[in-house]
């Protein structure tokens, strides 16, 4: 019995929004607010699409279990549209969040490799200058005093 698959294209929710048309409309209205800037015209409304997309992302986010229960929805949906600025800063904070624990994981892997690879023979070199060697031994104390914590 040979069966044929149709592939269905799951479907868009109502909140759904475009990532790359998203930051194309945000890319040009920053242009358009630094145009205005220069001429000395007053900064220019956002467009329909740029605020229909900041509504669908607060509606959207209000459905999420931590938010979904509360009479006062519409007022947190209100709130997130009167700043939407302050939802990407959220996002960048936590961005950079996420970068300092990546490279702090990183830091540690080095850290347990150099321990592992005998270190100790990396610093064990006789042929250091005296104008090099507070820059060495400043470097092997970093290292050792990595390796006890």
């Amino acid at each position: 019995m040979i069966t044929t698959a149709v592939m269905t294209k799951r479907k868009r929710s109502e909140h759904y929004v475009n990532n790359k048309e998203f930051l194309a409309a945000l890319i040009a209205y920053r242009e358009s607010v630094d145009l205005a800037k220069l001429r000395g015209e007053p900064k220019p409304r956002i467009t329909n699409y740029l605020g229909e997309c900041f509504l669908k992302i607060a509606t959207h986010l209000s459905f999420k279990p931590n938010f979904v229960n509360y009479m006062f929805k519409d007022d947190m949906i209100c709130d997130g549209i009167e700043n939407p600025f302050a939802y990407f800063t959220q996002i960048i904070h936590y961005a950079f969040l996420r970068r300092i624990q990546k490279e702090k994981k990183q830091l540690e892997i080095k850290n347990k490799i150099l321990e592992r690879t005998g270190f100790d023979q990396v610093f064990d070199d006789n042929s250091i200058d005296g104008s090099n060697y507070s820059d060495y031994n400043s470097i092997k104390d970093a290292v050792h005093s990595k390796l006890r914590y």
